[in-house]
């Protein structure tokens, strides 16, 4: 099971609960758009479906920043982190901790100097379509996994050499059925010369 991670620009907000909601801040964002066109990542481009995350918004997911595990802000299992999936996307609800890590994103976050979201996930179901003069679409039908969603600096696909593999295989397969259907009509073929 590969780990990709995937990154989106996402209008992430900000509330401060007050004493009465038990204080602290939440920020809220998309870790994924879905039916949008990523950048091509090194000739395909990739679409999310919205049924991708079905089977797995139960998933014991943290929120981390910038996808590392020593930079843990709220998990699924603890209820500090809620997942949702609407028309747009798969949203995120984080209630920061208030450690120094969670004051410095915070204020970063209301600077607008992280302004981008993340998840990292391992697929179970995929489909390409090659096209002839534009790059090969990947489309998530089912992630088999989602370990993290994370607010992150820079908006980028640092996996892409991953997904990169996996269209290498696609074509390769592809190859090998061309091959097998040529094998195929070329045995046909003499089935037919000896029966003359």
């Amino acid at each position: 099971m590969k780990k990709e991670i995937r990154t989106f620009s996402s209008n992430m907000e900000v509330e401060r609960r007050s004493e009465e909601q038990g204080g602290g801040a939440v920020i809220r964002g998309y870790a994924s758009v879905f039916n949008s066109d990523s950048e091509n990542l090194g000739g395909f481009v990739e679409r999310i479906d919205p049924h991708a995350f079905d089977d797995v918004l139960t998933d014991d997911v943290r929120c981390l920043f910038n996808h590392n595990p020593d930079h843990l802000l709220a998990r699924t299992k603890s209820g500090t982190l809620t997942l949702s999936v609407d028309q747009k996307g798969l949203m995120y609800e984080c209630e920061l901790p208030n450690t120094r890590l969670g004051q410095d994103l915070l204020e970063l976050i209301e600077r607008g100097d992280i302004a981008e979201s993340s998840f990292a996930f391992a697929v179970d179901v995929q489909e390409w379509d090659e096209q002839e003069d534009a790059p090969a679409i990947r489309t998530i039908k089912k992630v088999k996994r989602l370990y993290d969603v994370s607010p992150v600096t820079y908006p980028a696909y640092p996996d892409a050499t991953v997904a990169k593999r996996s269209l290498e295989e696609f074509q390769k397969h592809q190859h090998d059925e061309a091959d097998l259907q040529l094998d195929v009509y070329r045995r046909r073929l003499r089935l037919i010369d000896l029966d003359k």
